[in-house]
């Protein structure tokens, strides 16, 4: 497989050993930003420079300890500094000015300036996210006492160049699919994100992982996820990612999920593709019953209101929480979500979550687990992961494929078809049309896995509001008349 892999896929894999360098672990680094240098510096076969890698990370790679002498340099000495970092842009709408911030570094907006020339110059690449990765050139504007009004100091945006260098082809991932067997790309997928597939007893244990990639390329698409400590769900969606968010523990209000009325600005879920509350035992929410409001409204219809704003957002919503030896033992027949903040204790708000993850069927991160060969770039694997979420052509397939019994509840099916279409995008992106999946394959990875999905969250609807008591998902099955049709 790793011949086809690096025949197919060419530039885009990197040779990745996790299991024996401490090289990158020392250096904390995201799994996305890893791969880009593994692309830049190494050798066709696999291998870098230490000292040559170490140097670059160094000079564009500040920490934040770093960035109040890189701040003293450009405005005190008036030196340009490049570094490699994300972006987010604001458009002031009262003066037209264009500002910029650094979130690592807490360089805020009112501080710094984009002029017209780089505007013009960057635009196209600085508004294709509510956060933008790239090599930023910094300077300095000096203040202007001479005009009127009077012109403040800021920081300025040189120069921007874009962090993917590269253009991504969904059409030629979508047609290399075709060169590999169901079960070797498995193995490639979790690959791209840093899992070694060897390590694994099983094809269950790898379709479980990689069901934590469904939010990835479908939008909201929002999911529960319970397991045991050791999994790895903080590392899959906090550092493989770049259009992802993690937040673990702390406090989340509205106006950070939603929408800030003080500051005028959109929270959490405009920008990014999936927003994971991680460790959410831990979370405490500044106003539970104006939390799962928002949430509900959300969470049904992917649009938001705070006062008087009106948002819409696609990022999918994912709890993520650890569960005791005990609870997992009943394998999801006891009442799994008693342990969860109380803002989650209520049947309407947890029947809008669409599918729930059994992590206890992933086993704990160990060295055997973890990749050490060639595999896809994880930056360029989420790249498109992204792209694919404005694919609507998966949810056609589906929609022809699967047949609804006459009393399906609308919410049972939109939950099962959502996650049947982003198994089809993860597992079967060369489908194009509904005959270019058999019934036997779309049945046992798409359609029955969304259902068992879906059922779990049934069950535990049921455990937890007497309405729901007995009310199981319907037999959703696969349509299967067009194929002979098409065959005659």
């Amino acid at each position: 497989m790793i011949e086809k892999l690096r025949t197919y896929f060419d530039d885009m894999v990197v040779y990745k050993d996790l299991r024996t360098s401490n090289f990158f672990s020392a250096l904390s680094l995201p799994s996305f930003m890893r791969d880009w240098l593994l692309k830049r510096f190494e050798d066709e076969d696999g291998r870098f420079d230490n000292d040559e890698l170490s140097e670059f990370v160094q000079k564009f790679i500040p920490r934040k300890s770093d960035w109040m002498a890189i701040k003293s340099r450009i405005v005190k000495d008036n030196e340009r500094e490049k570094i490699l970092a994300k972006i987010s842009i604001e458009v002031d709408v009262r003066s037209g000015e264009v500002s910029f911030s650094l979130p690592d570094f807490g360089l805020a907006a009112k501080e710094t300036v984009i002029e017209d020339m780089v505007w013009e110059r960057a635009k196209d690449d600085l508004v294709s996210g509510r956060e933008v990765w790239g090599m930023l050139e910094l300077g300095y504007r000096p203040p202007d006492d001479s005009v009127s009004p009077k012109l403040p100091g800021k920081i300025r945006l040189v120069s921007f160049r874009n962090f993917r260098p590269y253009e991504t082809s969904l059409d030629y991932y979508k047609d290399a699919r075709d060169q590999f067997t169901t079960e070797e790309w498995i193995d490639l997928l979790l690959g791209a994100i840093d899992y070694n597939a060897a390590g694994y007893s099983s094809e269950e244990e790898k379709l479980t992982m990689l069901t934590r990639l469904l939010p990835f390329c479908e939008k909201r698409l929002n999911l529960i996820e319970l397991a045991p400590k050791g999994t790895g769900k903080s590392y899959l969606f906090g550092r493989v990612s770049r259009y992802g968010w993690l937040s673990s523990g702390g406090v989340m209000s509205r106006a950070k999920m939603f929408y800030d009325i003080a500051k005028r600005s959109e929270g959490l879920v405009s920008g990014h593709d999936f927003v994971t509350l991680d460790e959410v035992q831990t979370i405490s929410f500044t106003d539970v019953d104006e939390m799962r409001a928002a949430l509900k409204g959300y969470l049904e219809s992917g649009v938001f209101t705070v006062g008087n704003y009106e948002g819409v957002a696609s990022a999918g919503v994912i709890l993520c929480g650890n569960i005791s030896k005990e609870t997992m033992d009943q394998d999801a027949t006891t009442d799994m979500f008693r342990e969860l903040p109380s803002v989650f204790h209520e049947s309407a708000l947890i029947e809008r979550f669409h599918g729930f993850i059994k992590g206890w069927n992933i086993p704990r991160m160990n060295d055997d687990l973890k990749i050490s060969g060639w595999a896809l770039n994880s930056e360029y694997f989420c790249s498109i992961l992204h792209e694919i979420r404005d694919d609507v052509s998966y949810r056609a397939v589906v929609d022809q494929l699967v047949v609804v019994p006459d009393s399906a509840d609308t919410r049972d099916t939109e939950a099962v078809k959502r996650i049947a279409t982003a198994y089809l995008k993860l597992l079967f992106p060369n489908v194009r049309h509904a005959e270019d999946i058999s019934p036997r394959d779309f049945n046992r990875y798409c359609l029955r896995r969304a259902c068992n999905m879906r059922a779990t969250i049934k069950m535990q609807l049921g455990l937890m509001d007497i309405e729901y008591r007995g009310k199981d998902i319907p037999r959703f099955g696969v349509d299967d008349s067009f194929y002979e049709t098409n065959n005659v």
